[in-house]
């Protein structure tokens, strides 16, 4: 059973940076390509970031690229998204996938705001 846990948000000011973590398990990490996507307060889902099995081939959406890194921990089990310059507009609730089925964590809350 596929179980990802998403920790790592809270509420900072613009400029900041935080780091959301992924914490997987039921299922071999190391084989499966994995992606951020978030939602904002009234909109849809929107994908932030995604990365292959091996860790390498990352790709973000224009709106973050430059400021995130998304990276990953086979041994850990464990997939980030490093944040900086974090602006209002990213205020969301931030969720790690499997990009092959879309299951999902709960997520984690980013507030930007000063």
């Amino acid at each position: 059973q596929v179980h990802l846990v998403e920790s790592g948000g809270g509420l900072v000011q613009p400029g900041a940076s935080l780091r959301l973590s992924c914490a997987a398990s039921g299922f071999a990490f190391k084989f499966y390509n994995m992606k951020w996507v978030r939602q904002a307060p009234g909109k849809g889902l929107e994908w932030v970031s995604s990365i292959n099995a091996n860790g390498d081939e990352p790709e973000y959406a224009n709106s973050v690229k430059g400021r995130f890194t998304i990276s990953r921990d086979n041994a850990k089990n464990t997939l980030y998204l490093q944040m900086d310059s974090l602006t209002p507009e990213d205020t969301a609730m931030y969720f790690c996938e499997r990009s092959v089925d879309s299951s999902r964590g709960q997520g984690t809350q980013v507030t930007v705001s000063s």
